[in-house]
């Protein structure tokens, strides 16, 4: 199987802490991990044994999130210098209900902000139907307008298929813009309303392979990026209350994704 960097997105354990996140994605087996930063709780302490637990684990820090917009004040300066401390790769920003000139207006900040903190960190703007960037059109458009060679847009899988995109559109986007990509699957039957996209999107994601997503075109699409598997799910947080054991659940699905698209590109 080709080595590919895969993440377990924060979302997928949110029962516990960052810390303990770290711990739970060496313990499944991932090569990575992603961090959710509540501005509320997170201090010095908490980086220091995120930093501890990376070091000892081995891990990269893929991401850490979420920085919503047109919510009042944010805290992306504070997450970009926590990221630029454990090396984390990727900030993830979404527009929430601001205005397109505030989402690039504050994108471009926080990319400046980024490149004199650290010259490898990239702030993603991830576009959800529910939100005003609501699309990868507007998601790249709102990036190309920044102009800031460390911005790049995040692709979800559930959100494209429900912003009515397709794996092809992703082939028209500038090499470069696309880093990483965060996947899920869902059902083929899309919810109708913005309540039903919310929820599904917090609560009812499927296993990589349970659904009827192009996973394997939307691979195909992006090429050999790392990826980061958002599975937020009551059914899977009932199947496997234990996190560790979720983890692991999580990660057997998607390297049976990546092994079967594997198998298929040798057998073309």
């Amino acid at each position: 199987m080709t080595e590919r960097l895969v993440s377990l997105a924060a979302g997928t354990v949110l029962d516990v802490g960052p810390e303990v996140a770290v711990d739970v994605a060496a313990a499944a087996g991932f090569g990575a991990v992603g961090l959710w930063f509540d501005g509320a709780v997170w201090d010095e302490h908490t980086t220091r044994q995120v930093a501890r637990r990376l070091r000892r684990t081995g891990l990269t820090a893929l991401d850490i999130e979420p920085v919503i917009l047109g919510r009042g004040p944010d805290d992306g300066v504070r997450m970009i210098s926590v990221a630029a401390d454990l090396g984390v790769r990727f900030v993830l920003v979404a527009s929430g209900s601001a205005e397109r000139a505030q989402v690039v207006e504050r994108l471009g900040e926080l990319c400046d902000i980024a490149a004199s903190a650290d010259l490898d960190l990239r702030i993603v703007l991830e576009f959800l139907p529910i939100f005003t960037v609501a699309s990868l059109d507007a998601a790249v458009s709102v990036v190309e307008e920044v102009g800031m060679p460390n911005a790049g847009v995040l692709v979800d899988t559930l959100h494209l298929a429900r912003s009515g995109g397709k794996p092809e559109d992703l082939l028209a986007v500038p090499a470069g813009l696309l880093p990483y990509l965060q996947i899920a699957d869902a059902p083929a039957v899309a919810p109708t309303t913005s309540t039903e996209l919310r929820e599904e999107a917090l609560h009812g994601r499927l296993l990589p392979g349970e659904g009827a997503l192009p996973l394997g075109e939307v691979l195909d699409a992006v090429g050999e990026v790392p990826l980061s598997v958002e599975l937020r799910s009551r059914d899977l947080l009932d199947r496997y209350p234990d996190p560790t054991d979720r983890a692991r659940a999580v990660l057997q699905s998607t390297q049976r994704l990546l092994a079967g698209r594997e198998s298929r590109q040798d057998h073309q």
